[in-house]
């Protein structure tokens, strides 16, 4: 599955493609040169493979932590990984280092980006708009994503990532089984 930028809609056509489909190989989530987007997708995608618990929470100045949670229910449990890249930014780090952080996948590529701030428009009175970052991103962990990134379980050039993703998924079913986890 390939997912290009968080917009809106994104983790329904996640959820979509998953329940349609027959994946019992296993699922490759492809990040690479993805560019981040609303995080409130990036939350929906890390619940398509997750059943509740903490996806990611986020600091404001002065303001107690506000914790973003997948729903509960029954997710997928088959064997996972996910690739990612330099270019693999904000909500696509978001994903990645929450399955990482709950060991649902395996995370495959270079280590990502690093932009972990929370940012919110703010309008000027010209009626121009700017971005401000007002806090920072925590994994489930705790770990801090900016200027940190994420790095892969196992390193691999961008190039060859998907193979070896695929590689690791078919490694994760011989020895779990179909259905096993990854």
């Amino acid at each position: 599955i390939r997912i290009n930028a968080f917009t809106r809609g994104v983790g329904n056509e996640v959820a979509e493609i998953l329940a349609k489909s027959d994946h019992q190989g296993g699922v490759v989530l492809d990040l690479r040169d993805n560019p981040g987007g609303l995080v409130e997708e990036a939350v929906a995608v890390v619940g398509a493979f997750v059943s509740g618990g903490v996806v990611v929470s986020y600091e404001r100045r002065g303001q107690e932590s506000v914790v973003l949670e997948a729903a509960q229910g029954s997710k997928e449990d088959g064997s996972l990984a996910v690739v990612v890249n330099a270019q693999s930014v904000s909500a696509s780090e978001i994903v990645a280092a929450a399955l990482q952080d709950r060991n649902r996948a395996v995370i495959v590529g270079i280590k990502t980006f690093g932009k972990g701030t929370v940012q919110e428009p703010q309008l000027l009175s010209d009626g121009s708009t700017i971005q401000l970052s007002v806090g920072r991103y925590r994994t489930p962990s705790g770990r801090y994503l900016e200027g940190r990134g994420v790095q892969p379980d196992v390193v691999s050039p961008s190039s060859k990532s998907i193979a070896r993703a695929v590689s690791i998924v078919t490694s994760l079913n011989t020895i779990a089984g179909p259905g096993g986890k990854g």
